[in-house]
């Protein structure tokens, strides 16, 4: 536009000298008209160098975005499992790709960078979306809650395990997002804690596009919703500072302060109300906002104790009984010369781990060959036995066949001979990768009797066991926890475990309910074979006894 200006001023400037060359003439009408054209052209060229000093500085915002992320990929991509294993860098990639790429396409859209827009715009149909983003926002939250972990720690990227990324850390803006994604589920107890987050690093000086007020202002809100009005009287008080003619925070001001001086006298005219009242703040804030007396999973608390590493020990009469040994399955012909080593990782249920049992090279060609096939995992209904996704299984899985390559079959009939039960009625090998916060909540493997269909289609009757592969270590967190007996098996790589679901008699062993605990750093891939009763009639006779 300022071009376009430039060339007509410059048209009206070549006509006005023409007309005073023709004419000869010297009269101040069109010495005027000539200075106001040199003023012109001076506010053009002020516009010019604006414009020049603006595109500069856009340019220079983009050279920055793209230094960052240069060095940044060129660290992820060395190993983009490791990194990616890191929830902080999970959720600021989700972030990144789904908010942040789009303010710099609006910034690059200034300017005919055809090119590189025509780029961004075919790649943005492969980029998360904002359910993606709050998907990873999630993540986040459930495992600060199942690892106790606090806003601060998270956000310096001071996790446990092996670090190789020890240098992330969330900004304002990550920390406000996170407040925001936990507000809009009416989460107040995270948004409180988020927003504080955000607060703190403000106050400690990080400079970010996000003012105190917006942060203030959530933050008042969210502990209001909470019941704390004098917290939410002080943060207001304080937001009017920073803003004495901010609308809501005014309005706040003599709501809560009405709403107190009501508080007051009800606290003086039932004192001993108040009292049972005092006793409930007592009790631990997390669990009370929380609303675990609301929450599906009963057993929440002893399952999370468990992922943290707080499980039963033990008694010395029954760690005793547990022992190592070289196993050959009453000398089975495979494994007569090479028998395998079988540890106790528990006595009731009976829990087993093999060591050494999968190779490296094994597990490189299940992963290839899962990685292109890899869905959203889902369960089997209850009601009626069809395959869905749920929201307490948050991982990836694809599953493979025996005929489709040697080494699955190599694997299956090694399972075989190790286990002595019938492989061809068995479901196909189960491949799952548990990324960031990724976890399956306490459940049964067999189907229970108030679940008669639950493997009606496949024919082959209950589970009768399972069998794990662990095909990673994980830095932290992803254990395999029985919240009902207190064991907790730990991922170690090329190793397996393995336990019955029913006791001889059919009956279900409702000991065996378990789960898989959030991967808090790292990356987890199992696999499992699932084995039905069907076809071990004679391998694993039924006993006479419902316990047996």
């Amino acid at each position: 536009q300022n071009i376009h200006s430039c060339s007509l001023q410059c048209l009206t400037l070549m006509i006005y000298t023409e007309d005073w060359d023709k004419e000869k003439v010297g009269n101040q009408s069109h010495r005027s008209q000539m200075t106001d054209l040199l003023y012109t052209e001076k506010g053009l060229v002020t516009s010019l160098k604006e414009y020049i000093r603006q595109e500069e500085n856009r340019l220079e915002q983009v050279k920055e975005w793209a230094d960052k992320l240069d060095s940044l990929t060129i660290t992820a991509t060395q190993d983009p499992e490791g990194f990616l294993g890191h929830p902080v860098n999970a959720f600021k990639l989700m972030k990144r790709l789904n908010s942040e790429w789009a303010d710099l396409e609006s910034l690059v859209l200034k300017d005919t960078a055809n090119g590189f827009i025509s780029n961004l715009t075919a790649q943005r149909q492969f980029f998360p979306t904002d359910e993606d983003q709050t998907g990873a926002a999630k993540a986040l939250l459930r495992l600060q809650d199942t690892y106790q972990l606090s806003a601060n720690t998270i956000s310096n990227g001071d996790l446990p395990g092996e670090q190789l990324y020890m240098s992330v850390r969330m900004t304002v803006a990550d920390c406000f997002e996170l407040g925001k994604i936990a507000y809009s589920e009416a989460d107040y107890y995270h948004t409180e804690l988020w927003m504080a987050q955000a607060l703190t690093q403000l106050d400690e000086g990080e400079e970010s596009t996000i003012d105190k007020v917006s942060v203030m202002d959530y933050l008042n809100y969210a502990i209001y919703q909470q019941g704390e009005l004098e917290r939410a009287l002080e943060l207001t008080k304080r937001m009017l500072k920073l803003d004495p003619n901010h609308q809501r925070a005014n309005g706040n001001l003599k709501y809560f302060e009405f709403q107190l001086e009501k508080q007051r006298k009800a606290e003086a005219e039932k004192k001993e109300q108040e009292d049972k009242k005092r006793e409930k703040k007592v009790l631990d804030k997390r669990e009370a906002q929380r609303k675990r007396s609301k929450d599906p999973l009963p057993e929440r608390k002893k399952y999370e104790m468990l992922c943290r590493g707080e499980g039963v020990k033990l008694t010395p009469r029954r760690q005793s009984r547990l022992f190592c040994r070289y196993f050959d399955n009453n000398r089975n012909p495979q494994l007569l010369l090479a028998p395998v080593k079988q540890e106790d990782e528990w006595d009731r249920p009976r829990i087993v781990r093999y060591h050494d049992i999968i190779s490296d090279s094994e597990i490189k060609t299940v992963k290839e060959m899962a990685k292109p096939r890899l869905r959203r995992a889902t369960i089997s209904n209850p009601t009626t036995g069809v395959l869905e996704t749920a929201p307490y299984r948050i991982s990836k899985s694809a599953w493979l066949s025996g005929y489709e390559h040697s080494t699955i079959e190599k694997i299956n009939q090694r399972i075989e001979d190790i286990t002595g039960l019938e492989m061809d009625t068995a479901e196909e090998l189960q491949v799952a990768n548990y990324g960031v916060g990724g976890q399956y909540e306490p459940h049964f493997d067999f189907g229970r009797k108030d679940e008669p269909d639950a493997f009606k289609e496949l024919g082959t009757g209950n589970r009768i066991a399972t069998w794990l592969f662990y095909m990673s270590d994980v830095s932290a967190g992803g254990a395999t926890v029985f919240p009902d007996v207190g064991a907790a098996v730990w991922p170690k790589k090329g190793t397996a475990v393995f336990w019955y679901n029913l006791f001889a008699s059919g009956e279900g062993d409702y000991s065996t309910r378990h789960a898989a605990c959030p991967v808090l750093v790292g990356n987890k891939w199992v696999s499992n074979k699932w084995i039905h009763e069907r076809g071990q009639e004679f391998r694993r006779p039924c006993e006479m006894s419902e316990n047996e």
